[in-house]
């Protein structure tokens, strides 16, 4: 690879971080091409997940166990990581492949909600109660609208090699209302779990990203375009880019209402 300079490098990871694809006039080196192949573009969802447990955990015990965490809780502690590696491994690898058999959004669902919020919530704590259960279902419904929207966007690729992913199987309109429903559902079970106490009612300022989710509403409710727009970033990837921006917002204050509320608790 030619020299480049160190600005040209940065703007390369982060528009691969930014898109997940390498950019298309900028240098791509080593490390560009490790965030485009370990898609390190979801990994905001991966951290709000962990702030979520690990915000409706303050003041009730000390986070210094995380660091000796089986020694610290026991089996359930290793049960709860070998759920998710299993379940990672069975999204696409044989003999499950949970992608192929529509269960792959399910499997995300399960894996960014209930499993790393109630296993990081646990291995704090030392307990789960049903509480964190409901307060885990909110962002891990959100991250599968992004799936979702990627899974629409792959229909014209999946289905004629077979790959029966949900949109697949429900048909791109029924597909774009379940991923509508899903995105609404984010904002009902937030309500739900403030109104059982499960979550403080500072994380009812999630409302603040409706505006967001009314931009992006209209695009899902018709086919995307034959044409990308200008400098459209991650074509032919539509919908998940249109769920990602939603998401983004919606997650940032989701952990914005729930650091208030640990704060409030605190004092």
């Amino acid at each position: 690879m030619p020299d480049v300079s160190v600005g040209s490098r940065f703007r390369s990871w982060a528009y691969a971080l930014r898109t997940t694809n390498p950019p298309p006039d900028g240098p791509i080196d080593t490390i560009t091409r490790w965030l485009v192949v370990t898609r390190a573009a979801v990994l905001p969802m991966t951290l709000v997940s962990g702030l979520v447990a690990a915000l409706l955990a303050v003041n009730i015990a000390d986070l210094a166990i995380l660091v000796t965490l089986a020694w610290a809780r026991g089996w359930p502690v290793v049960a709860f990581a070998l759920a998710g590696f299993a379940l990672s491994v069975a999204y696409t690898a044989p003999p499950l492949r949970l992608k192929k058999r529509g269960l792959g959004e399910p499997d995300v669902f399960v894996v960014w909600g209930p499993l790393m919020v109630c296993g990081t919530y646990y291995s704090a704590v030392g307990s789960v109660g049903w509480d964190v259960v409901l307060a885990s279902l909110p962002y891990g419904l959100l991250c599968t609208t992004v799936l979702m929207g990627k899974h629409i966007d792959k229909i014209p690729y999946d289905e004629p090699l077979g790959i029966k992913t949900l949109p697949v199987l429900l048909g791109e309109a029924r597909a774009r209302v379940a991923t509508r429903a899903m995105m609404v559902g984010f904002y009902v079970l937030v309500a739900a779990a403030v109104a059982v106490g499960a979550m403080p009612w500072p994380a009812l300022v999630v409302v603040l990203a409706l505006p967001r989710l009314t931009k992006v509403w209209p695009y899902f409710r018709r086919p995307r375009p034959d044409e990308p727009p200008p400098k459209f970033p991650v074509w032919p990837l539509w919908y998940a880019a249109l769920a990602w921006v939603h998401v983004r917002q919606a997650g940032a204050l989701l952990v914005l209402g729930l650091s208030v509320g640990a704060l409030l608790r605190v004092s």
